[in-house]
C-alpha cells in the first residue's frame, strides 16, 4: 500500500490531540495571494531519524476535507511527496530534529489546517496544527475613533488702552475738578482781600476828613 493511502487512513481514524511531544509553529497564518509561508514541528522526545510526516485539512466547505497527505523527509530518500503535491510549491527539508515546510506562490486553494504527524506503536502523534489562511487583501485593523474635543475658549485679557482708558479720563477729570476748585478758592480769597483793602480805605478816609 502506498504510504499516502495508509496515512490518510490512520488519520482519519487516529484522535485529533495536540501533542506536547511535538511542537508546530506557528498556531495561524494569515497571508497574501503569492506569499510565501513557513511551518515548523519539532519532536522534543523523539531521536533526530524520526520521520515527521506533514498532512492538510482544507477548510470546510469542501467536497476534500479530509486530511490529504503532503510529503516527509526520509534519511536516505531524503523529501518524498505525495503524487498531487507540486515539488516547486512545497519544499520540506530537516533541521536538527524539526522538519520545515515551506510553502511558495500561496493560492487562496492553499487555506486550511496543516498538521504535521509521527508514527508511532502503535499510535499516532499529531501537533497541534498550523491555520493557513490565504486572502487577496489583508483586513485593515480599525483605527479608534477620538472623540472630538471640544475647543475650549480662551478669555482674552483687554488691551492695555481699553484698561487704562477709563483710569486714566478719571484722573484727567478729577485733576481738572481740583484745579477749577482752586481757581474758585483762590478768586474767592481775592475777592475778600480786595474787600477788605476798600473798607480799611474808607475808614481811613473817614478819620482824615473828620
Amino acid at each position: 500500500m502506498q504510504p499516502g493511502l495508509w496515512l490518510l487512513l490512520a488519520a482519519q481514524l487516529a484522535a485529533l490531540h495536540g501533542s506536547l511531544v511535538l511542537q508546530q509553529t506557528p498556531e495561524s497564518e494569515m497571508v497574501q495571494t503569492n506569499k510565501m509561508v513557513v511551518m515548523s514541528c519539532e519532536a522534543k522526545t523523539s531521536p533526530s531519524s524520526t520521520r515527521i510526516y506533514w498532512l492538510r485539512q482544507r477548510q470546510a466547505p469542501s467536497p476534500d476535507s479530509c486530511y490529504e497527505y503532503l510529503a516527509f523527509w526520509d534519511p536516505t530518500k531524503g523529501a518524498v511527496y505525495s503524487q498531487e503535491v507540486e515539488q516547486k510549491k512545497l519544499i520540506v527539508f530537516p533541521d536538527r530534529t524539526r522538519s520545515i515546510l515551506n510553502l511558495t506562490s500561496v493560492k487562496p486553494e492553499d487555506s486550511g489546517v496543516y498538521f504535521c504527524m509521527t508514527i508511532g506503536s502503535p499510535q499516532l502523534t499529531f501537533g497541534r496544527g498550523t491555520r493557513l489562511s490565504v486572502v487577496d487583501v489583508l483586513p485593515t485593523t480599525a483605527q479608534p475613533t477620538k472623540k472630538p474635543t471640544s475647543k475650549k475658549k480662551m478669555c482674552r485679557p483687554s488691551s492695555l488702552e481699553t484698561q487704562k482708558g477709563p483710569a486714566c479720563s478719571l484722573l484727567a477729570l478729577g485733576l481738572l475738578v481740583a484745579g477749577v476748585l482752586v481757581l474758585l478758592v483762590s478768586l474767592g480769597v481775592a475777592i475778600h482781600l480786595q474787600c477788605l483793602q476798600r473798607r480799611a480805605r474808607l475808614r481811613l478816609l473817614k478819620q482824615f476828613y473828620k
